[in-house]
């Protein structure tokens, strides 16, 4: 339990709180005063709801599917009579295929997710807001979007999920200059290496779960991170400690993004080309790499 409570009287939504970083968040917000909406496609939202600190519900909805969202909206509207404060966080990361191999349906449904989805959830924040403009009830707002480094950067591999990554960055700073003389912020959190329930399906590729720990230990931290560490910079975009920061990307990654990785230097520089490269000259039979250097 923290000693501030920060979100005392605050209803906050909290999507993809089933596990992971929104269950972190969901904790971190309730332990601070809030009463939480915690969303998921999961059923067993349900009950995670019912362990939070303080009041809270589960519901169950589809964070792509418009209906849905109206839906969550309306149940927290319900159970609490307003809605202040918003982490959109669920996503998915999709399909670790190269860029020849990887189906349309695939990318497709990242981006449905991934940006569909955030879309929506900011959508229905700003709607609500205006409702409560027109009620008279409208004290300020503030929205947190889970994006990633990935939307920072390149790599090979994950290109559906660094894609929508990419697309993220451009909602928060779209919707940050159109809230902002409204009273209405809108950041991002870009996480680094947090291994959560996220990459636990692809345990076994390279770049998934199964590496982590090891990719990790090259930042500048030398470990990964923890879901809870990225709960309270998410608790500090939303709250008043925050009131002059929007339309930010705030990173927490241990450093990983400040690291040159072409140089010896600064740890995640030592690394060795070919298990990386290897596979992919492997999908080109007949590819020389020396002749193409």
């Amino acid at each position: 339990m923290t000693a501030t409570q920060r979100f005392e009287g605050l209803v906050a939504v909290v999507t993809g709180a089933a596990g992971g970083l929104g269950a972190a968040s969901a904790q971190r917000l309730a332990a601070e005063g809030a009463r939480v909406v915690a969303v998921d496609r999961d059923e067993r939202i349900v009950e995670a709801a019912k362990a939070l600190p303080g009041e809270a519900i589960g519901v169950v909805a589809d964070i792509a599917d418009e209906a849905s969202v109206d839906a969550y909206m309306a149940a927290g509207i319900e159970a609490f009579g307003r809605i202040d404060r918003f982490h959109l966080n669920a996503g998915i990361f999709g399909s670790f295929a190269s860029i020849p191999d990887l189906g349309v349906d695939d990318f497709e449904q990242v981006m449905r997710v991934n940006v569909t989805g955030q879309f929506l959830g900011l959508r229905a924040a700003f709607r609500h807001y205006r409702d409560q403009v027109a009620a008279g009830s409208f004290a300020g707002g503030a929205v947190a979007v889970t994006a990633s480094i990935a939307g920072h950067r390149g790599s090979a591999d994950l290109l559906p999920y660094q894609t929508s990554k990419h697309a993220v960055v451009g909602l928060v700073h779209g919707a940050a200059v159109y809230g902002g003389p409204l009273g209405i912020r809108v950041n991002g959190v870009a996480p680094g290496i947090v291994p959560t329930q996220l990459f636990a399906a692809a345990a076994t590729q390279t770049g998934g779960g199964n590496d982590m720990v090891r990719r990790a230990s090259t930042t500048p931290l030398r470990r990964a991170g923890a879901a809870s560490e990225i709960a309270g910079v998410v608790a500090f975009l939303l709250s008043d400690d925050s009131s002059y920061t929007t339309g930010e990307i705030v990173t927490a990654d241990g450093g990983a993004s400040i690291v040159n990785t072409v140089r010896p230097a600064g740890g995640a520089g030592a690394w060795d080309t070919a298990p990386v490269d290897a596979p992919l000259f492997a999908e080109w039979p007949g590819f020389d790499p020396e002749a193409a250097r």
